[in-house]
């Protein structure tokens, strides 16, 4: 296993304290981390395995804030940013361990800091903190994707609690996942307020997993859920606050969706650097090549760009600035960074030549790992019309 330099970080928007409580942690696990991945048996052992690793070593408790084991009294968007960056430099499914630990677990502390209702918060965030549960956020369905409206999944109260029936799918850690936040309808078609989260532990009865097979092999999967039951209590918020939930957790990891594939597209960019470095052509190294030397400053320019971006988006965020503009700067983070990965890594796939399209090789991962972050947590396309829709306000 080849050592890894330490890719460079941004500072423009990040001081030290943050470099201390979030890259230096991220950094000194990186090669425990790419061993642990390397020794498990499959994707689903891996992550389970770095989820553990990541909770004995205290990176977890950047996810919540310290009511619940957190690190600090609010969670920053900003060390989230450069734990994705660094974890995304040594392998997509190190980041994604991580990454899932802090999407399927904010709505929890979302809900118990905002919305008045801890009792999922104090029942799960400790243990996704220590590392001991794995955490899932299970909103995607057949008919509602972006359209978060199509929802049909339902949630029907039964005394003291509800009754959880339809399907989930392209949900990340389906089937290794211990706790799953499930958005249902609690109301009809219509309603304004008609969407409520909860609370679901993955050995309630009635819940079923089936994998989902997908670009880059990660653990993603359907969630089938008949007749669970859910305690009351596991309601996140007031019924009907689920879309507002939704979009809150959304909003804050947009730009950590950004980070990740600036993580991506550096190890891209370094492998690349050193092959055309050792790669000799017509007797003599590629790197000599003007071609070489042009494709690999474009590749250098549009990442530091989006890197900027990005670290500018999560600086808004934690400062509490207006939704207006924490929405238009974490949509365009996330646009412009995937979509610089998108071309990065290609162009490290060219550089590469035949190598970079064998699937045992670093370039060629990274190639089929970056396409789904153009989708995820809402596609670039939808990306663009809500950058337009802040503009035209």
């Amino acid at each position: 296993m080849r050592e890894l330099a330490s890719p460079p970080v941004e500072r423009a928007f990040v001081d030290e304290a943050l470099l201390e409580a979030a890259w230096e942690p991220a950094g000194a696990l990186v090669e425990e981390a790419r061993a642990t991945e390397e020794a498990a048996a499959n994707a689903g052992e891996a992550l389970r395995a770095l989820v553990r690793l990541y909770g004995e070593r205290g990176l977890l408790r950047l996810v919540t804030t310290e009511a619940f084991g957190g690190a600090a009294a609010a969670v920053s968007s900003r060390a989230l940013c450069l734990v994705r960056e660094r974890l995304g430099h040594a392998s997509p499914l190190c980041e994604l361990a991580f990454a899932m630990q802090g999407l399927g677990s904010y709505p929890m502390t979302h809900a118990a800091l905002e919305l008045g209702t801890p009792a999922a918060a104090e029942l799960y965030l400790p243990r996704v903190v220590s590392g001991e549960a794995v955490a899932a956020f299970a909103l995607t369905e057949p008919g509602a994707g972006t359209d978060l409206g199509g929802i049909v999944t339902t949630a029907r109260r039964e005394g003291d609690e509800y009754v959880l029936d339809g399907e989930k799918i392209y949900i990340s850690n389906a089937g290794v996942a211990d706790v799953y936040v499930v958005f249902a309808a609690t109301a009809p078609p219509g309603e304004r307020r008609r969407l409520s989260a909860f609370a679901v532990p993955a050995d309630a009865a009635g819940l079923e997993t089936a994998p989902q097979p997908v670009l880059g092999g990660h653990p993603i999967g359907r969630v089938l859920l008949d007749g669970v039951r859910v305690p009351a209590a596991m309601r996140l918020g007031e019924e009907g606050r689920g879309l507002g939930l939704a979009l809150a957790t959304l909003h804050r990891f947009r730009p950590t969706v950004g980070a990740a594939a600036l993580g991506f597209a550096q190890r891209a960019l370094d492998e690349s650097v050193a092959h055309v470095k050792r790669r000799e052509q017509f007797g003599a190294p590629l790197a000599e090549l003007p071609l070489v030397q042009a494709r690999l400053a474009d590749m250098a320019c549009e990442l530091e760009a989006a890197r900027l971006l990005v670290y500018r988006a999560a600086a808004t965020l934690d400062a509490g600035e207006e939704r207006g503009a924490v929405a238009r700067t974490g949509s365009m983070a996330k646009l412009v960074a995937t979509e610089a990965a998108q071309r990065v890594i290609d162009s490290a796939v060219q550089l590469h030549g035949g190598s970079g399209v064998d699937t045992r090789g670093v370039v060629a991962r990274l190639y089929e790992e970056v396409r789904a972050l153009r989708i995820y947590e809402g596609t670039n396309d939808v990306q663009k019309l809500l950058i337009a829709r802040e503009l035209l306000k």
